[in-house]
């Protein structure tokens, strides 16, 4: 209602100001209204009298439905009536809060128009997001399909290179064999081995060393490969005639057997040189001589080196003709003696490996032949306690004069108490020093038969 009349005061106020132009205009004005408020009281407002008042004002509806306000002013020029200049700050003031709403309105539908496009804007990225979570979702599915795919390739992949590095295995086993075999027949030309095989899926041992093979032509020791015109030092590899198995052995063929000057009735059977078969030789103690039974029967160590060939090799070598032995020696002090033994040989491990050796000479006292002649072969780990005390393989008696298989002491001399020993256990020749604490710089022992003349080969 207040709006109403507001906007009504506002229709006058300017109605009033485009009429009014003279003094008269106002009278016939206000003569109008009081003829107009007469005729239509219902309508009219009254103030006290029968002449309308200063700022007093009357409205009638119009035939077309317009409102028509008619309002008393002011007569004189620099007055207005109280009432009129009340309705009109109120005026103003409705009319100014008026704006300040409808700017106010202008500003929200704005901002509600913002709103609602960023709401559309908003709705468009969800939409958009929801397709890239659907097309990821069906990467991510494609993915892992894949994935398991390439673990079943990665799992059957590794079985199948499982079964070919079994297969390598077995082939490079194969292979070495096979070099081995032809390394022994480059070395023995004139050696035939034909191996029989009863059964392909043969280990690397049994076709190294198979059950059936057949063997000729083949030279039991370095003395038949030196008459069969080989004449320089190395590894070969011989076929001793009780084991009828392919052994490598060092061939030592320069080695002269005695000092012509001081041995000249032995002219005929040791002048030559060569022909050495050797199972044992030290050197610089790179290799453990403390060893078991098992590996002193089975030989260690490195032919180029130090190494032991083993008791079974011996006694295949030794056994299969009258063979002699001989010993090297050497001290720190660079000085070289030999021993040598006309008969040499061991029986089977059966027996204990026991030792047979006579016929000494040679530019050194003999501290071997003389004790050691018939004793049974010893270990540490037999039980024996010479071997125990000794750390070597050996020929025992009690203990030792010769002892080749001990502890490598550099330098020579040793002493059981600074070593905390319970006695001596070096490399001793006694009758070099007369003493069982002096080690040896470098020893060998090697075999040929005693009947062996190289004038013989071609």
């Amino acid at each position: 209602m207040k709006l109403s009349l507001l906007y009504g005061l506002l229709f006058m106020s300017a109605w009033a100001l485009n009429v009014v132009k003279s003094k008269d205009d106002v009278e016939e004005s206000q003569n109008a209204v009081s003829t107009k408020t007469d005729t239509s009281a219902a309508n009219t407002h009254h103030v006290s009298s029968a002449l309308m008042q200063c700022g007093e004002y009357s409205n009638e509806v119009m035939p077309n439905g317009q409102c028509r306000l008619i309002a008393t002013l002011p007569q004189l020029e620099e007055q207005r009536c109280p009432d009129m200049f009340r309705c009109t700050d109120e005026v103003s003031y409705w009319l100014h809060e008026n704006e300040e709403r409808k700017q106010q309105m202008q500003d929200l539908k704005e901002t509600i128009s913002q709103l609602q496009e960023e709401l559309r804007n908003h709705r468009h990225r969800i939409k958009a997001l929801e397709l890239q979570s659907e097309e990821k979702y069906d990467t991510n599915s494609s993915l892992e399909h894949s994935l398991h795919t390439l673990q079943q390739i990665y799992e059957e992949t590794n079985a199948v290179l499982q079964i070919h590095g079994l297969l390598i295995y077995e082939m490079q086993a194969q292979i070495r064999n096979l070099t081995q075999i032809v390394d022994r027949i480059r070395r023995s030309p004139s050696c035939m081995i034909n191996i029989i095989r009863s059964n392909k899926l043969l280990s690397a041992q049994d076709t190294l060393y198979p059950e059936s093979q057949q063997i000729r032509n083949c030279p039991i020791d370095c003395a038949s490969l030196y008459y069969n015109g080989i004449h320089r030092s190395g590894i070969f590899t011989v076929v001793p005639t009780l084991s009828s198995t392919p052994v490598e052995v060092y061939c030592d063929m320069k080695t002269q057997a005695l000092d012509l000057t001081m041995y000249i009735k032995f002219i005929d059977v040791f002048l030559e040189g060569g022909g050495w078969t050797m199972f044992q030789r030290r050197q610089d103690g790179e290799v453990n001589f403390n060893r078991k039974w098992t590996e002193y029967r089975d030989g260690f160590g490195d032919l180029h080196a130090e190494f032991w060939l083993g008791n079974d090799h011996i006694h295949a070598i030794s056994s299969q003709g009258e063979y002699s032995l001989r010993i090297d020696l050497e001290d720190w002090n660079g000085k070289h003696k030999h021993a040598l033994y006309q008969n040499f040989w061991i029986d089977n491990e059966e027996n204990h490996y026991r030792l047979h050796v006579s016929g000494f000479s040679g530019t050194v006292e003999d501290s071997f032949g003389w004790y050691h002649d018939k004793q049974s072969f010893s270990t540490p780990d037999t039980g024996d306690i010479c071997a125990e005390i000794s750390h070597g393989g050996w020929w025992y008696k009690q203990c030792f004069f010769a002892h080749l298989n001990g502890v490598y002491y550099k330098g020579g001399r040793y002493s059981a108490k600074g070593k905390n020993l319970l006695g001596p256990d070096g490399i001793v020749w006694y009758s070099w020093k007369d003493s069982d604490y002096y080690s040896l710089k470098r020893v060998s022992m090697m075999i040929r038969p005693r009947t062996y003349r190289p004038r013989l080969s071609p």
